[in-house]
């Protein structure tokens, strides 16, 4: 356990876990681990790395959720997708150019936050291709940091599609079949009994380097504050109203949504 002593941080959600695949793995076995990437034909990035024990084996395919906001009780249909490497940045470009042509955006960040805790940085009305050429610069950062996410949203729809820092896709809001349509076309078919990397433990991946990065992409989309409150207001009214470097342990947090299959 000396390595994991050394470099992980373990951070639990609100259940009591039991214990840790990784507590009796060697230093040796452990890197070996982290430098599997492909689990058949699914490729990873290098954000996160399932648990020893593989209870999930990562895969590509998507289900049907519900999120529930703690506030309102709103209950939102939802889209969870998991989609391999090379076609996740790419797939994430398309499915945000449904939202239209000015929209919302928050970015998340967990760099240096104790307990699992994250900032969310919100902007209001951005152009599309203003917001999708930025993206395309910091796309390193988005796909490979385990501390980063981004979600973009249009209150007037309203929808928001949330590149998560387990680089899973959401889809909040309705109508669903425009995504899922661009979804099995890009290969990433409908699985409703699929399991996510989020629902047991798991790894985490960011450095130096990519939290600096993620200060130069906040100062590139004009982001300066937390406001979080200001996306929590949105996920409650609007819907309520349309009806590798360092790794860190991490559990299940789908908490949050309805039926887990």
């Amino acid at each position: 356990m000396s390595y994991l002593n050394r470099f992980f941080q373990e951070v639990f959600d609100s259940k009591e876990q039991s214990a840790s695949s990784f507590d009796a793995v060697s230093d040796d076995q452990l890197a070996a681990h982290l430098q599997v990437s492909q689990y058949d034909s699914f490729e990873l990035t290098d954000a996160v790395r399932p648990a020893m024990d593989l209870k999930i084996k990562p895969c590509q395919g998507y289900r049907h959720d519900t999120y529930v906001d703690e506030g309102s009780k709103t209950k939102v249909p939802v889209i969870m997708a998991a989609a391999s490497r090379k076609r996740l940045f790419p797939l994430f470009m398309q499915l945000i150019q449904r939202l239209g042509s000015s929209v919302d955006v928050v970015l998340e960040s967990s760099h240096a936050q104790a307990e699992g805790g994250h900032v969310d940085l919100y902007r209001e009305h951005i152009d599309m291709p203003v917001l999708t050429s930025i993206l395309w610069d910091f796309e390193d950062l988005l796909l490979n940091d385990g501390c980063t996410g981004i979600a973009v949203l249009n209150p007037n729809t309203p929808q928001e599609i949330q590149f998560e820092e387990h680089k899973l896709l959401i889809v909040y809001g309705s109508p669903l079949e425009p995504y899922e349509f661009t979804l099995e076309q890009n290969g990433v078919t409908e699985n409703e009994n699929i399991k996510f990397i989020t629902e047991a433990e798991h790894i985490h991946s960011s450095s130096d380097e990519y939290a600096q990065r993620f200060f130069e992409l906040q100062t590139a989309l004009g982001l300066d504050g937390s406001q979080g409150d200001a996306r929590q207001k949105y996920r409650g009214d609007s819907f309520e109203d349309e009806s590798p470097e360092s790794w860190k342990d991490s559990y299940g947090e789908s908490d949050e949504f309805g039926g887990t299959c």
